[in-house]
Formats: structure tokens, C-alpha cells, sequence
């Protein structure tokens, strides 16, 4: 009995993960440009990914493997957004720009002032 209800449990999170990632990537092939695509796969990727560990992890039921997984899940959430923020922001300082239907651009102001004002490094 506890081993069907394990069953169906793991079955449904694999599923929403799996329909997650499919999500993701269907973004990173519709979407209009870089900044939308990098957000598609960060958010609907690391939730489809994060969900099919879970679902490894409660199929598992062993401490190591239970532990693995969620060390992953973190590792996910922790390094996801911040690739996906410095993968964007080097796209906007090498040239790309937004789509045209874009209403608000926050970087433009920092562009100009970096032109005029550049940083030395060390």
C-alpha cells in the first residue's frame, strides 16, 4: 500500500517537472530575444529539474540519495538566476538589445554612464 502511494506520488512530481522542462524549452525556441529566453530557462528549467530530483529523491527513500538531491535542488536555486542574470548583462554590454516591443529599458541609463565614466580594474 505505502509502496503504490510512493508510486503515484513520484509519477505526478516527475510529470510536473517533465512539463516544466518542457516549458523551458519551448521558450528558448519562441521566444523573441536573449533576456527572454535566459528567463524561460532559468525559472521553468530549474523548477522542471528541481521537481524531477524530488521525485528521485522520494522514489529513492535512501539517506545518500535522498541527500544528493537536495543538495542539487540547492545548487539549482542558488546558481540558476545568478548565471542567468550575468548571462543577460553580458549580452546588453556586448550589443544586444532588447526587442524593439521591450517598453522599459533599466540598462540603458548604465550603459551611458559607463561610457563616460569607465571603472579601471586591478
Amino acid at each position: 500500500m505505502t509502496h503504490d502511494v510512493v508510486l503515484i506520488v513520484t509519477g505526478v512530481i516527475m510529470l510536473i517537472g517533465a512539463a516544466f522542462a518542457v516549458v523551458a524549452a519551448i521558450g528558448l525556441l519562441r521566444l523573441p530575444d536573449i533576456y527572454t529566453r535566459t528567463h524561460a530557462a532559468s525559472k521553468a528549467g530549474t523548477l522542471g529539474s528541481g521537481l524531477m530530483l524530488l521525485a528521485l529523491a522520494v522514489f529513492s527513500q535512501e539517506l545518500d540519495v535522498v541527500t544528493r538531491a537536495i543538495a542539487a535542488i540547492v545548487f539549482f536555486l542558488l546558481t540558476a538566476p545568478i548565471s542567468s542574470h550575468l548571462l543577460a548583462r553580458s549580452a546588453y554590454l556586448v550589443g544586444y538589445r532588447p526587442e524593439p516591443s521591450t517598453r522599459c529599458d533599466d540598462m540603458a541609463d548604465y550603459q551611458n554612464d559607463e561610457r563616460r565614466n569607465p571603472r579601471e580594474v586591478d
